[in-house]
């Protein structure tokens, strides 16, 4: 089975607002976000909750997603990866981490590195777009323990460098893999 892990315990301190609840057309961004990877064939998803757990917990709680919460993520996006990764059922054979302030991910870009890892024996999956890697990256579970173990000032490219000879890249067709919301001006770009 493939999960995926959301990351959305982060404080938006440059945005000033929590930016997974920003109007993204008709829904919020974290709405968007799970949309587009419900509709694909993930098996599950978990959303970690961390600074506005009690606003997106609100938001999420009819939305087909397992939520858990990250008490140190003030202590960074690694430790959101790693309450993920521990809160992943037994089954799961990978995960794609999301970031939670990319709504433009479409579905089918979610399906091609699913089918990518399906059809390799690569253990770790990134999407790439014009030479640039970008999210979600696929990770197999057989790198739990590892990342459960990683240096929290390298972060997740600790696992990257370490395993250069299990990383596939896949191209992907849209730059919405390297765009993400982080300023009141990346949201007004992305809203035109």
């Amino acid at each position: 089975m493939i999960w995926a892990i959301l990351l959305a315990a982060g404080e938006s301190k440059r945005m000033g607002t929590p930016k997974q609840l920003l109007p993204y057309g008709n829904k919020t961004i974290i709405e968007t976000v799970i949309d587009h990877m419900t509709r694909s064939r993930l098996d599950g998803v978990i959303v970690v909750l961390g600074a506005h757990r009690e606003k997106i917990e609100k938001v999420v709680a009819e939305l087909p997603v397992k939520t858990v919460y990250n008490p140190r993520y003030e202590q960074g996006m690694l430790s959101s990866v790693q309450k993920g990764f521990s809160s992943l059922p037994i089954d799961a054979g990978a995960v794609l981490v999301f970031l939670g302030d990319q709504p433009m991910v479409p579905s089918s870009v979610i399906d091609q590195i699913i089918n990518t890892y399906r059809s390799t024996e690569k253990g770790i999956v990134l999407p790439v777009f014009d030479g640039a890697r970008g999210h979600p990256v696929l990770i197999d579970t057989k790198y739990k323990r590892e990342v459960a173990a990683i240096d929290p000032e390298i972060g997740l490219r600790e696992l990257i460098h370490k395993h250069p000879e299990d990383i596939l890249e896949v191209d992907v067709e849209t730059s919405t893999i390297i765009e993400d919301i982080d300023t009141p001006e990346d949201y007004k770009k992305l809203k035109g």
